[in-house]
Protein backbone atom coordinates (compact mmCIF):
# COMPACT_ATOMS: atom_id res chain seq x y z
CA UNK A 1 0.00 0.00 0.00
CA UNK A 2 1.23 3.34 -0.39
CA UNK A 3 1.36 5.59 2.90
CA UNK A 4 1.37 9.59 2.57
CA UNK A 5 2.19 10.81 6.19
CA UNK A 6 1.65 14.52 6.32
CA UNK A 7 2.51 16.75 8.83
CA UNK A 8 -0.39 19.24 9.76
CA UNK A 9 -0.86 22.67 8.67
CA UNK A 10 0.98 26.22 10.63
CA UNK A 11 -1.38 26.44 14.31
CA UNK A 12 -2.03 29.59 15.93
CA UNK A 13 0.78 30.19 19.14
CA UNK A 14 -0.61 29.34 22.68
CA UNK A 15 1.40 30.16 25.60
CA UNK A 16 -0.12 29.48 29.31
CA UNK A 17 -3.14 27.82 28.87
CA UNK A 18 -4.92 26.47 31.47
CA UNK A 19 -4.57 22.58 30.39
CA UNK A 20 -2.78 20.72 27.35
CA UNK A 21 -2.62 23.66 24.41
CA UNK A 22 -4.77 21.95 21.96
CA UNK A 23 -4.30 24.73 19.25
CA UNK A 24 -6.66 25.77 15.62
CA UNK A 25 -4.88 26.74 12.46
CA UNK A 26 -3.85 30.15 11.92
CA UNK A 27 -5.31 31.56 8.88
CA UNK A 28 -2.02 30.75 6.93
CA UNK A 29 -2.35 27.53 7.77
CA UNK A 30 -6.28 26.79 6.96
CA UNK A 31 -4.45 28.24 3.57
CA UNK A 32 -1.94 25.47 3.49
CA UNK A 33 -4.84 22.44 4.33
CA UNK A 34 -7.18 24.38 1.33
CA UNK A 35 -3.42 23.85 -1.07
CA UNK A 36 -2.95 20.49 0.01
CA UNK A 37 -6.45 19.68 -0.50
CA UNK A 38 -6.49 20.93 -4.33
CA UNK A 39 -3.01 19.38 -4.68
CA UNK A 40 -4.39 15.79 -4.19
CA UNK A 41 -7.30 16.71 -6.19
CA UNK A 42 -6.14 14.37 -9.23
CA UNK A 43 -4.56 11.76 -7.15
CA UNK A 44 -7.38 9.55 -5.41
CA UNK A 45 -6.69 8.51 -1.84
CA UNK A 46 -9.00 5.99 0.04
CA UNK A 47 -8.68 6.81 3.16
CA UNK A 48 -7.75 9.82 5.61
CA UNK A 49 -6.50 9.21 9.03
CA UNK A 50 -5.52 12.26 11.36
CA UNK A 51 -4.20 12.10 14.83
CA UNK A 52 -6.90 13.56 17.73
CA UNK A 53 -5.03 16.65 18.13
CA UNK A 54 -6.74 20.14 16.81
CA UNK A 55 -4.30 21.24 13.95
CA UNK A 56 -4.38 17.77 12.64
CA UNK A 57 -8.04 17.14 12.31
CA UNK A 58 -8.19 20.93 10.51
CA UNK A 59 -5.28 19.74 8.34
CA UNK A 60 -7.32 16.19 7.57
CA UNK A 61 -10.64 17.80 7.04
CA UNK A 62 -10.48 19.67 3.62
CA UNK A 63 -8.33 16.57 2.25
CA UNK A 64 -11.26 13.91 3.02
CA UNK A 65 -14.13 16.85 2.06
CA UNK A 66 -12.08 17.10 -1.21
CA UNK A 67 -11.84 12.88 -1.35
CA UNK A 68 -15.61 12.44 0.04
CA UNK A 69 -13.94 10.66 2.82
CA UNK A 70 -14.38 10.96 6.55
CA UNK A 71 -11.85 11.67 8.29
CA UNK A 72 -10.49 8.63 10.45
CA UNK A 73 -8.94 8.97 14.09
CA UNK A 74 -5.91 7.27 16.27
CA UNK A 75 -5.06 8.82 19.47
CA UNK A 76 -1.49 7.23 19.64
CA UNK A 77 -1.34 9.04 16.52
CA UNK A 78 -1.25 12.53 19.17
CA UNK A 79 2.24 14.59 18.99
CA UNK A 80 4.57 13.88 22.07
CA UNK A 81 3.88 17.36 23.41
CA UNK A 82 0.30 16.86 23.68
CA UNK A 83 -0.15 17.16 27.30
CA UNK A 84 1.98 21.02 27.42
CA UNK A 85 0.33 23.74 28.20
CA UNK A 86 2.08 26.02 25.60
CA UNK A 87 2.38 25.61 22.04
CA UNK A 88 4.78 27.68 20.03
CA UNK A 89 5.66 27.19 16.09
CA UNK A 90 8.80 25.21 15.81
CA UNK A 91 10.68 28.33 13.80
CA UNK A 92 9.95 30.53 16.55
CA UNK A 93 11.34 28.40 18.68
CA UNK A 94 14.19 28.01 16.48
CA UNK A 95 14.82 31.81 16.19
CA UNK A 96 14.69 32.17 19.69
CA UNK A 97 16.88 29.50 20.46
CA UNK A 98 14.54 28.34 23.09
CA UNK A 99 15.62 25.74 25.44
CA UNK A 100 12.80 23.76 24.20
CA UNK A 101 13.97 23.64 21.05
CA UNK A 102 17.51 22.79 22.17
CA UNK A 103 15.80 19.74 23.92
CA UNK A 104 13.99 18.63 20.91
CA UNK A 105 17.04 19.14 18.34
CA UNK A 106 19.46 17.00 21.10
CA UNK A 107 16.49 14.33 21.69
CA UNK A 108 15.70 14.96 25.26
CA UNK A 109 12.32 14.11 24.95
CA UNK A 110 12.04 13.26 28.61
CA UNK A 111 11.83 17.33 29.03
CA UNK A 112 8.65 16.79 27.87
CA UNK A 113 7.41 14.15 30.18
CA UNK A 114 8.03 11.58 27.31
CA UNK A 115 9.73 8.57 27.16
CA UNK A 116 10.79 8.74 23.71
CA UNK A 117 11.01 4.74 23.27
CA UNK A 118 7.15 4.27 24.30
CA UNK A 119 6.28 6.93 21.86
CA UNK A 120 7.82 5.57 19.20
CA UNK A 121 6.51 2.08 20.09
CA UNK A 122 2.89 3.68 20.13
CA UNK A 123 3.18 5.73 16.62
CA UNK A 124 5.13 2.47 14.79
CA UNK A 125 2.31 0.53 16.40
CA UNK A 126 -0.48 2.99 15.12
CA UNK A 127 0.85 3.39 11.09
CA UNK A 128 1.22 -0.32 11.03
CA UNK A 129 -1.64 -0.87 11.96
CA UNK A 130 -3.29 1.29 9.55
CA UNK A 131 -1.18 -0.67 6.56
CA UNK A 132 -2.17 -3.89 7.79
CA UNK A 133 -6.01 -2.56 7.35
CA UNK A 134 -5.43 -0.73 4.05
CA UNK A 135 -3.60 -3.58 1.99
CA UNK A 136 -3.60 -2.23 -1.82
CA UNK A 137 -4.90 0.97 -1.02
CA UNK A 138 -3.63 4.63 -1.19
CA UNK A 139 -4.00 5.94 2.53
CA UNK A 140 -2.98 10.07 4.24
CA UNK A 141 -1.99 9.69 7.50
CA UNK A 142 -2.19 13.66 8.90
CA UNK A 143 -0.19 14.25 12.03
CA UNK A 144 2.89 15.91 13.20
CA UNK A 145 6.61 16.00 12.90
CA UNK A 146 7.51 13.87 15.86
CA UNK A 147 5.21 11.21 14.62
CA UNK A 148 6.55 11.92 10.95
CA UNK A 149 10.47 11.49 12.49
CA UNK A 150 9.67 8.31 14.59
CA UNK A 151 7.70 6.53 12.04
CA UNK A 152 10.12 7.21 9.50
CA UNK A 153 13.14 7.50 11.47
CA UNK A 154 11.90 3.55 12.59
CA UNK A 155 12.23 2.47 8.79
CA UNK A 156 15.86 4.00 8.49
CA UNK A 157 16.89 2.69 11.82
CA UNK A 158 17.91 6.14 13.18
CA UNK A 159 17.81 6.20 16.62
CA UNK A 160 17.84 10.27 17.06
CA UNK A 161 13.64 10.81 17.78
CA UNK A 162 13.90 14.13 15.65
CA UNK A 163 16.16 14.08 12.94
CA UNK A 164 14.95 16.06 10.10
CA UNK A 165 12.13 19.05 10.37
CA UNK A 166 8.97 18.06 8.37
CA UNK A 167 7.35 21.28 6.75
CA UNK A 168 3.71 22.45 7.41
CA UNK A 169 1.55 19.70 5.03
CA UNK A 170 4.82 18.23 3.68
CA UNK A 171 4.18 14.67 2.52
CA UNK A 172 6.67 11.85 3.22
CA UNK A 173 5.58 8.71 1.03
CA UNK A 174 6.36 5.27 2.27
CA UNK A 175 5.77 2.21 0.46
CA UNK A 176 4.41 -0.77 2.35
CA UNK A 177 4.37 -4.79 0.95
CA UNK A 178 2.42 -7.01 2.32
CA UNK A 179 5.75 -9.33 3.02
CA UNK A 180 6.79 -6.48 5.79
CA UNK A 181 9.04 -4.55 3.92
CA UNK A 182 8.49 -0.92 4.18
CA UNK A 183 10.31 1.95 1.56
CA UNK A 184 11.00 5.44 1.92
CA UNK A 185 9.69 6.59 -1.28
CA UNK A 186 10.20 10.30 -0.70
CA UNK A 187 10.73 13.04 2.49
CA UNK A 188 9.20 16.58 3.29
CA UNK A 189 7.49 17.50 -0.28
CA UNK A 190 5.82 20.77 -0.33
CA UNK A 191 5.45 21.38 -3.77
CA UNK A 192 1.94 21.97 -3.25
CA UNK A 193 2.56 25.03 -1.55
CA UNK A 194 4.89 26.65 -4.21
CA UNK A 195 3.53 29.51 -5.57
CA UNK A 196 2.89 28.99 -9.77
CA UNK A 197 3.19 31.49 -12.08
CA UNK A 198 0.30 31.85 -14.77
CA UNK A 199 0.87 29.64 -18.16
CA UNK A 200 2.29 32.43 -20.84
CA UNK A 201 -0.30 33.33 -22.82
Amino acid sequence: MDLLLIRHAEPVRIVDADGPANPHLHDRGVHQAERLATWFAEEPLDAVWSSPMRRARETAAPLAASQGLAVLVDEELAEFDAEATSYIPMEELKAERDERFLAMVEGRLEEFSVDPEQFKLGVVGAIERIIDDNAGRKVAVVCHGGVINAYIGHILEIPRPLWFEPGYTSVSRVAASRAGVRSVVSINDVGHLRERSAPPP
